[in-house]
Parts: structure tokens; C-alpha cells; sequence
């Protein structure tokens, strides 16, 4: 799940919307983020096996990045960063943090919908859940592009963006989407795990530094 991140940041964003809206996207992809470095480092793998031209689906060993314990890592760090470096004090520090934590920790839950039984609770060897909606895919991909538009509903209406921002991140999020679509269903098998690892670190730092780009200041008034 690519697209479905970026719908759950956006949705994250209207709750608090000093906030620039592209910092919960980056949380929501965070541990993607967190699994490619891994895997380009060596201490997380993914393996192209031999359906995947059919499946379109790796199989992963990542309980550094993907374990439900390491989830909860990952939000804590997330979230702690939050409350040092958000220059408001009060409760206003504390909903941020806990936002930030929440978006970082709900990559976790919907990789969980759709992978198959392969992410760890705690270590390698420690039990794995998925419920592998990605064995039915249009119902995957269709949750996930209800997940994107809802949250673009959410967010765009009220932001404090020009119409041309709005305009590019709603573009931006469904040329994911689309993406994420050709990517589940025709596209060619990645030549090797290391260059899939490469590639996915690209795009996800692109999106999320457009993300950013677009919905920071602006002079665009309200809607």
C-alpha cells in the first residue's frame, strides 16, 4: 500500500492544520521509508519470488521496520520528535505529537489489512499476522483509493492553500494512486530486490519533499 498512506496523512492533517500537511504524509510513509534503507543496508530483506509477475506481491522479512513492536517503536520516536521540536507549548505540543505518532503507527494497520500473514508481532521468529487482502486485489485497491479520496476530502476543503496548491496535491495524490494501481496489477517485475529497494526510496522521498513543497506557505486564502 502506497496511495492508501497518503490518504490516511491527509485525513491527519485536517485535525490539525498549523501543521504542514506534506510532515503527516512523511509519518504515515515513514516506515516504508525505514524498510528500503533497511533493506539497501542489509538488515531487512525482500525476495521477488517466482510468481511475482502474476502476484505482484515480494515477500518481506522486516521486523525492524514492519513488527507490530517495532511500530510502536517507530510512532514513540516520531511522536517524542514531535513534542521536542513543535514550537507551541501546552496541549497544543502534546496533539501534534500524538497526531504524528498516530500517523506513523497507521502504515502499520493497513499493511496489516493487506499483506499477507508475514508481519511480525515482536522479532523475526515471533508470530506474523496480515489478513491478505491483496489476495483479492480490486477489493484491495478499491479500499485503498476510497482511503484517498476520503481523505482528500477531508483535508482539501477549508486548507488554507491557493486553488493552484490544492489543485497539485489532489493531482499529486492520485497520480500515486494511479501508480500504486499499475504497480499492484501490469507493471514488470523490478530487475533485483536492491534496485526495487532504490527505486521505492526515491519515489518516496519525491512524493513527500512534493507533499511538503506544495502545501507550505502560501498566499492563497482560505476556501
Amino acid at each position: 500500500m502506497f496511495a492508501g498512506h497518503i490518504g490516511v496523512g491527509l485525513a491527519l492533517g485536517r485535525a490539525e492544520r498549523r501543521v504542514n500537511v506534506g510532515v503527516f504524509i512523511a509519518a504515515a510513509l515513514f516506515l516504508d521509508l525505514v524498510l528500503w534503507l533497511f533493506v539497501l543496508l542489509g538488515w531487512e530483506s525482500v525476495t521477488l519470488p517466482a510468481d511475482f509477475a502474476s502476484t505482484h506481491q515480494a515477500e518481506f522479512v522486516f521486523p525492524y521496520s514492519h513488527g507490530l513492536l517495532a511500530a510502536v517503536g517507530w510512532s514513540a520516536v516520531a511522536g517524542s520528535a514531535a513534542f521536542v521540536s513543535y514550537g507551541r507549548p501546552g496541549s497544543s505540543r502534546l496533539r501534534v505529537a500524538g497526531l504524528l505518532a498516530t500517523a506513523v503507527f497507521s502504515h502499520w494497520l493497513l499493511d496489516a489489512l493487506v499483506h499477507r500473514p508475514e508481519l511480525p508481532l515482536a522479532g523475526a521468529d515471533s508470530p506474523q499476522v496480515g489478513l491478505g487482502l491483496w489476495h483479492d486485489m480490486p477489493a484491495a485497491l478499491l479500499v485503498e483509493a476510497i482511503i484517498v479520496v476520503l481523505g482528500l476530502c477531508l483535508f482539501i476543503p477549508g486548507c488554507r492553500l491557493s486553488r493552484g496548491r490544492r489543485a497539485a496535491l489532489t493531482v499529486l495524490s492520485l497520480v500515486v494512486l494511479v501508480f500504486t494501481v499499475v504497480g499492484m496489477t501490469i507493471a514488470p517485475p523490478p530487475p533485483s530486490p536492491r534496485a526495487m529497494a532504490a527505486s521505492s526510496c526515491a519515489v518516496l522521498v519525491l512524493v513527500v519533499a512534493l507533499a511538503c513543497g506544495l502545501a507550505g506557505p502560501s498566499r492563497g486564502a482560505p476556501a
